[in-house]
């Protein structure tokens, strides 16, 4: 065992501390007219939220392809650099589970999940 003391990491230490950095509320102003589809209709604040940065005492295991790691992997990436946010893919996994619960909790048979989980048959 080592007498060394465990330091935290530079990611935690130069953190950003806002919840939405100005610059990324401020971007679609300065781009004009050229909203999409995605901008003009904003998802709604969710009920459920996700665990964000603590202790966990619960662990899963969850298998994916290379190409859905790679897609997490960007997507960590796209949140890093366009809205200065640095989150890990575990934050971003628990917060899309969030975001589904919430959905299904508000829509039931209507929800993403159920529509994307019933079979094609059914669809």
């Amino acid at each position: 065992m080592t007498r060394r003391a465990s330091l935290p990491g530079a990611a935690e230490l130069f953190r950003p501390t806002s919840a939405v950095p100005q610059r990324a509320a401020a971007a679609p102003a300065a781009g004009g007219d050229g909203a999409t589809a995605d901008q003009a209709t904003p998802l709604p604040e969710p009920a459920r939220r996700g665990s964000g940065r603590q202790k966990h005492d619960a662990k899963i295991t969850v298998y994916v392809s290379d190409d859905e790691l790679v897609a997490l992997e960007q997507a960590r990436l796209l949140l890093r650099a366009e809205h200065g946010l640095a989150v890990d893919r575990g934050r971003i996994v628990r917060e899309a589970v969030a975001v589904l619960l919430a959905d299904l909790d508000q829509h039931g048979a209507d929800s993403v999940l159920v529509r994307r989980l019933r079979p094609e048959s059914n669809a």
